[in-house]
Protein backbone atom coordinates (compact mmCIF):
# COMPACT_ATOMS: atom_id res chain seq x y z
CA UNK A 1 0.00 0.00 0.00
CA UNK A 2 1.25 3.47 -0.90
CA UNK A 3 1.80 6.10 1.78
CA UNK A 4 -1.04 8.22 0.35
CA UNK A 5 -3.42 5.28 0.67
CA UNK A 6 -2.50 4.84 4.32
CA UNK A 7 -3.03 8.53 4.95
CA UNK A 8 -6.44 8.56 3.26
CA UNK A 9 -7.57 5.45 5.12
CA UNK A 10 -6.35 6.82 8.43
CA UNK A 11 -8.11 10.13 7.85
CA UNK A 12 -11.31 8.23 7.03
CA UNK A 13 -11.06 6.19 10.24
CA UNK A 14 -10.37 9.32 12.28
CA UNK A 15 -13.54 10.78 10.77
CA UNK A 16 -15.53 7.64 11.61
CA UNK A 17 -14.40 7.89 15.22
CA UNK A 18 -15.25 11.58 15.38
CA UNK A 19 -18.72 11.06 13.93
CA UNK A 20 -19.38 8.09 16.21
CA UNK A 21 -18.44 10.18 19.25
CA UNK A 22 -20.77 12.95 18.10
CA UNK A 23 -23.62 10.49 17.57
CA UNK A 24 -23.07 9.08 21.07
CA UNK A 25 -22.95 12.52 22.66
CA UNK A 26 -19.32 12.07 23.64
CA UNK A 27 -16.38 14.45 23.30
CA UNK A 28 -14.33 13.98 20.09
CA UNK A 29 -11.25 13.13 22.13
CA UNK A 30 -13.06 10.54 24.30
CA UNK A 31 -11.81 7.64 22.19
CA UNK A 32 -8.21 6.75 21.39
CA UNK A 33 -7.38 4.99 18.13
CA UNK A 34 -5.09 1.97 18.32
CA UNK A 35 -3.58 0.69 15.08
CA UNK A 36 -3.25 -3.09 15.10
CA UNK A 37 -0.08 -3.77 13.13
CA UNK A 38 -0.14 -7.57 13.08
CA UNK A 39 1.47 -8.90 9.86
CA UNK A 40 1.81 -5.38 8.45
CA UNK A 41 5.10 -4.33 6.81
CA UNK A 42 7.23 -1.86 8.67
CA UNK A 43 6.89 0.73 5.90
CA UNK A 44 3.11 0.79 6.22
CA UNK A 45 3.26 1.19 9.99
CA UNK A 46 5.78 4.03 9.67
CA UNK A 47 3.61 5.70 7.04
CA UNK A 48 0.60 5.52 9.37
CA UNK A 49 2.50 7.06 12.27
CA UNK A 50 3.84 9.87 10.10
CA UNK A 51 0.41 10.48 8.57
CA UNK A 52 -1.16 10.65 12.03
CA UNK A 53 1.39 13.23 13.14
CA UNK A 54 0.57 15.31 10.06
CA UNK A 55 -3.18 15.00 10.54
CA UNK A 56 -2.98 15.96 14.19
CA UNK A 57 -0.73 18.94 13.41
CA UNK A 58 -3.25 20.13 10.83
CA UNK A 59 -6.03 19.67 13.37
CA UNK A 60 -4.16 21.65 16.00
CA UNK A 61 -3.59 24.51 13.57
CA UNK A 62 -7.25 24.48 12.60
CA UNK A 63 -8.34 24.36 16.22
CA UNK A 64 -6.20 27.37 16.96
CA UNK A 65 -7.85 29.29 14.17
CA UNK A 66 -11.42 28.17 14.87
CA UNK A 67 -11.27 27.64 18.64
CA UNK A 68 -12.59 24.17 17.86
CA UNK A 69 -12.80 21.25 20.26
CA UNK A 70 -9.89 19.18 21.51
CA UNK A 71 -7.69 17.30 19.07
CA UNK A 72 -7.60 13.52 19.61
CA UNK A 73 -4.53 11.91 21.13
CA UNK A 74 -1.88 10.32 18.92
CA UNK A 75 -2.59 6.81 17.73
CA UNK A 76 -1.37 3.87 19.77
CA UNK A 77 0.30 0.87 18.15
CA UNK A 78 -0.89 -2.60 19.05
CA UNK A 79 0.94 -5.82 18.35
CA UNK A 80 -0.38 -9.37 18.76
CA UNK A 81 2.88 -11.25 18.40
CA UNK A 82 5.96 -10.88 20.54
CA UNK A 83 8.33 -11.54 17.67
CA UNK A 84 6.78 -8.77 15.59
CA UNK A 85 6.88 -6.31 18.47
CA UNK A 86 10.56 -7.03 19.07
CA UNK A 87 11.33 -6.68 15.35
CA UNK A 88 9.37 -3.49 14.66
CA UNK A 89 9.74 -1.43 17.82
CA UNK A 90 13.48 -0.62 17.56
CA UNK A 91 13.06 0.45 13.93
CA UNK A 92 10.25 2.87 14.83
CA UNK A 93 11.85 4.24 17.99
CA UNK A 94 12.59 7.57 16.31
CA UNK A 95 8.83 8.20 16.15
CA UNK A 96 8.36 7.23 19.82
CA UNK A 97 5.05 5.39 19.43
CA UNK A 98 3.21 4.04 22.45
CA UNK A 99 3.08 0.26 22.02
CA UNK A 100 0.31 -1.86 23.52
CA UNK A 101 0.52 -5.63 23.50
CA UNK A 102 -2.86 -7.02 22.43
CA UNK A 103 -2.23 -10.74 21.87
CA UNK A 104 -1.88 -13.85 24.03
CA UNK A 105 1.25 -13.59 26.17
CA UNK A 106 3.22 -16.53 27.50
CA UNK A 107 5.10 -16.07 30.75
CA UNK A 108 8.44 -16.80 29.12
CA UNK A 109 7.93 -13.87 26.71
CA UNK A 110 7.21 -11.25 29.38
CA UNK A 111 10.75 -9.85 29.45
CA UNK A 112 10.75 -9.28 25.69
CA UNK A 113 7.39 -7.50 25.76
CA UNK A 114 8.36 -5.24 28.65
CA UNK A 115 11.32 -3.90 26.66
CA UNK A 116 8.88 -2.02 24.44
CA UNK A 117 5.23 -2.17 25.52
CA UNK A 118 3.73 0.52 27.73
CA UNK A 119 0.58 -1.50 28.25
CA UNK A 120 -0.42 -5.16 28.18
CA UNK A 121 -4.13 -5.42 27.38
CA UNK A 122 -4.42 -9.20 27.60
CA UNK A 123 -4.07 -10.20 31.24
CA UNK A 124 -6.49 -13.09 31.69
CA UNK A 125 -4.99 -15.03 34.59
CA UNK A 126 -3.48 -14.14 37.99
CA UNK A 127 -0.32 -16.07 37.14
CA UNK A 128 0.43 -13.76 34.20
CA UNK A 129 -0.34 -10.72 36.33
CA UNK A 130 2.07 -11.96 38.99
CA UNK A 131 4.78 -12.54 36.39
CA UNK A 132 4.31 -9.08 34.93
CA UNK A 133 4.42 -7.48 38.37
CA UNK A 134 7.64 -9.28 39.26
CA UNK A 135 9.32 -8.16 36.05
CA UNK A 136 7.88 -4.63 36.15
CA UNK A 137 9.33 -3.97 39.58
CA UNK A 138 12.52 -2.61 38.03
CA UNK A 139 10.78 -0.29 35.58
CA UNK A 140 10.86 3.49 36.15
CA UNK A 141 7.05 3.65 36.13
CA UNK A 142 4.24 1.15 36.70
CA UNK A 143 3.23 -0.99 33.74
CA UNK A 144 -0.27 -0.28 32.48
CA UNK A 145 -2.39 -3.42 32.17
CA UNK A 146 -5.93 -4.32 31.18
CA UNK A 147 -7.89 -7.41 32.11
CA UNK A 148 -9.08 -9.28 29.03
CA UNK A 149 -12.61 -10.62 29.38
CA UNK A 150 -14.30 -13.15 27.10
CA UNK A 151 -17.73 -11.54 27.19
CA UNK A 152 -19.17 -13.81 24.50
CA UNK A 153 -18.05 -17.09 26.01
CA UNK A 154 -16.85 -18.27 22.61
CA UNK A 155 -14.19 -21.00 22.99
CA UNK A 156 -12.09 -19.50 20.20
CA UNK A 157 -11.58 -16.27 22.13
CA UNK A 158 -9.10 -15.56 24.91
CA UNK A 159 -10.01 -13.88 28.17
CA UNK A 160 -11.19 -14.56 31.66
CA UNK A 161 -14.85 -15.49 32.16
CA UNK A 162 -17.04 -12.55 33.19
CA UNK A 163 -17.85 -14.29 36.47
CA UNK A 164 -14.17 -14.29 37.43
CA UNK A 165 -13.19 -10.95 35.93
CA UNK A 166 -13.85 -8.75 38.97
CA UNK A 167 -11.69 -10.93 41.22
CA UNK A 168 -8.88 -10.88 38.67
CA UNK A 169 -9.13 -7.11 38.32
CA UNK A 170 -8.83 -6.63 42.07
CA UNK A 171 -5.85 -9.00 42.12
CA UNK A 172 -4.13 -6.97 39.41
CA UNK A 173 -4.96 -3.68 41.09
CA UNK A 174 -3.27 -4.81 44.30
CA UNK A 175 0.02 -5.79 42.66
CA UNK A 176 2.99 -3.43 42.95
CA UNK A 177 4.53 -2.46 39.66
CA UNK A 178 1.22 -2.62 37.77
CA UNK A 179 -1.46 -0.01 37.09
CA UNK A 180 -4.89 -1.34 36.22
CA UNK A 181 -6.22 0.92 33.47
CA UNK A 182 -9.34 -0.97 32.42
CA UNK A 183 -10.73 -3.90 30.50
CA UNK A 184 -10.40 -5.34 27.01
CA UNK A 185 -12.55 -7.68 24.96
CA UNK A 186 -13.05 -9.00 21.43
CA UNK A 187 -16.69 -8.67 20.47
CA UNK A 188 -18.91 -11.64 19.72
CA UNK A 189 -18.58 -13.14 16.26
CA UNK A 190 -22.20 -12.52 15.36
CA UNK A 191 -24.07 -10.65 12.62
CA UNK A 192 -26.61 -9.60 15.27
CA UNK A 193 -25.58 -6.20 16.60
CA UNK A 194 -27.69 -6.78 19.69
CA UNK A 195 -25.53 -9.75 20.66
CA UNK A 196 -22.32 -7.80 20.16
CA UNK A 197 -23.68 -4.77 22.00
CA UNK A 198 -24.76 -6.92 24.94
CA UNK A 199 -21.17 -8.06 25.37
CA UNK A 200 -19.92 -4.48 25.28
CA UNK A 201 -22.52 -3.44 27.82
CA UNK A 202 -21.46 -6.29 30.08
CA UNK A 203 -17.84 -5.11 29.95
CA UNK A 204 -18.90 -1.54 30.72
CA UNK A 205 -20.96 -2.73 33.68
CA UNK A 206 -17.98 -4.70 34.99
CA UNK A 207 -15.77 -1.62 34.63
CA UNK A 208 -18.28 0.52 36.48
CA UNK A 209 -18.56 -2.01 39.29
CA UNK A 210 -14.80 -2.15 39.76
CA UNK A 211 -14.18 1.59 39.54
CA UNK A 212 -17.02 2.56 41.87
CA UNK A 213 -16.16 -0.19 44.36
CA UNK A 214 -13.32 1.88 45.73
CA UNK A 215 -10.79 -0.95 46.08
CA UNK A 216 -7.14 0.17 46.16
CA UNK A 217 -5.61 0.55 42.72
CA UNK A 218 -8.87 0.72 40.79
CA UNK A 219 -9.32 4.47 40.41
CA UNK A 220 -7.62 4.53 36.98
CA UNK A 221 -9.41 1.42 35.65
CA UNK A 222 -11.91 3.33 33.52
CA UNK A 223 -10.62 2.22 30.11
CA UNK A 224 -12.61 -0.01 27.74
CA UNK A 225 -10.66 -1.43 24.79
CA UNK A 226 -13.32 -2.84 22.50
CA UNK A 227 -14.39 -2.55 18.89
CA UNK A 228 -12.44 -3.03 15.68
CA UNK A 229 -12.61 -1.94 12.04
CA UNK A 230 -16.00 -3.52 11.41
CA UNK A 231 -17.84 -2.28 14.48
CA UNK A 232 -16.05 0.70 15.99
CA UNK A 233 -19.20 2.82 15.83
CA UNK A 234 -21.14 0.26 17.85
CA UNK A 235 -18.35 -0.02 20.41
CA UNK A 236 -18.13 3.77 20.80
CA UNK A 237 -21.88 3.98 21.27
CA UNK A 238 -21.53 1.50 24.14
CA UNK A 239 -18.63 3.21 25.89
CA UNK A 240 -15.34 2.20 24.24
CA UNK A 241 -12.40 4.42 25.13
CA UNK A 242 -9.96 2.57 22.81
CA UNK A 243 -10.84 1.04 19.44
CA UNK A 244 -8.41 -1.36 17.76
CA UNK A 245 -8.28 -0.87 14.00
CA UNK A 246 -6.14 -2.75 11.49
CA UNK A 247 -7.62 -3.48 8.06
CA UNK A 248 -9.51 -0.19 7.84
CA UNK A 249 -6.16 1.62 7.80
CA UNK A 250 -3.70 -0.93 6.42
CA UNK A 251 -5.95 -3.00 4.17
CA UNK A 252 -6.03 -6.79 4.13
CA UNK A 253 -3.02 -8.62 5.52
Amino acid sequence: MEDDDVRERLAAVRDRVRRACEAAGRAPDAVTLLLASKAQPLAAVRAALEADADLRAAGLRAAGLRAAGPVPAPVLLGENRVQELVAKAPLLADLDPAWHFIGPLQSNKVNAVLRFARCVQTVAAPELADRLAARAAGLPAPLDVMVQVNVSGEPTKSGVAPSAARALALHVAALPGLRLTGFMTVGANSPDERVVAAGYDALRALRDEVVTGGAPGTAAADGLSMGMSRDLELAIAHGATVVRVGTAVFGSR
